[in-house]
């Protein structure tokens, strides 16, 4: 049997693995964060989950893309945990930022910026990353992502500002009140993903402009707090990784002409152009 390269892409709820030949299609899994789960815990999800589906392909090379990997105790713990399950393969750990630059360089120069449940943005220099603007998370920062356009729209919903419109199709849509949000807010897990879970209701009401405003509003904040700090941003291109860039990337593509950058690829996921990056 072929030797082959396995390419995986993983957040906190969902990861996707990819032998790019010879079946060229992806395989899901649950997602790894190495924040809630051990060494020993991500071995036997990979053997429950991940194994079955690869049928026995003999897998000589792992490129692992992940959140939590900027840690290098979380990297640590996820190659450990790839090189038990693959012991042949020559293992490579990295983080979800120089997934969306690689997918959105390739092995040119560029700035990458991530625009999903959470947001991130740096340079690329076709090798490494060289400049990151510093993530502040879903509390202080987080511009742009969908949990800052979540908040948003349970201000907009709390403060009363929707107009009967809005508020009618919000309490049509979601059945929750004042209590239990701010107790999912406050107390509750994972509060980014519950934030970002109110985001999808932007798209459905495109058109009002109250919802046009948070958009347009949330994005152009991640433009000007962290692209605009980019003195490379006036050379290269930007490129644009996840659900958020790709849902709204009229708004985007509009931002970039506003500011005078030069759009790139907008992606909703990296994993196409990891394969094209992988392969060249």
């Amino acid at each position: 049997m072929q030797p082959l390269t396995l390419i995986a892409d993983s957040g906190s709820t969902k990861a996707e693995w990819r032998l790019p030949a010879p079946r060229k299609k992806s395989v899901y899994t649950q997602g790894i964060s190495p924040y809630f789960l051990n060494t020993q815990q991500i071995v036997e999800l990979l053997q429950a989950e991940l194994l079955p589906q690869l049928k026995k392909a003999e897998v000589e090379q792992v490129y692992y893309y992940g959140t939590g990997c900027a840690n290098p105790e979380n990297a640590k713990s996820i190659k450990k945990a790839l090189q038990t399950v693959f012991p042949q393969a020559s293992i490579t750990v990295d983080t979800d930022l120089m997934a969306a630059a690689r997918a959105g360089c390739g092995h040119e120069k560029g700035l990458a910026c991530i625009l999903g449940t959470g947001s991130n943005s740096c340079y690329f220099n076709g090798k490494k990353i060289t400049r990151n603007s510093p993530g502040l998370g879903y509390v202080l920062g987080d511009e742009g992502s969908g949990a800052y356009l979540g908040k948003k729209v349970l201000q907009y919903y709390l403060y009363e500002t929707f107009d009967e419109e809005l508020r009618a199709r919000f309490d049509a849509t979601f059945s929750t009140n004042r209590v239990d949000i701010l107790d999912q807010v406050y107390k509750k897990p994972l509060p980014n993903r519950y934030l970002s879970s109110f985001t999808p209701f932007l798209a459905e009401n495109r058109g009002h402009y109250m919802i046009e405003n948070i958009i347009e509003d949330g994005l152009n904040d991640f433009f000007f707090q962290h692209l605009n700090r980019f003195p490379e941003v006036w050379k290269y291109p930007v490129h644009f990784v996840g659900g958020v860039a790709w849902g709204f990337r009229d708004v985007v593509l509009e931002l970039c002409k506003s500011y005078g950058f030069d759009a790139g690829r907008i992606l909703k996921n990296p994993m196409e152009g990891l394969v094209s990056y992988h392969q060249q």
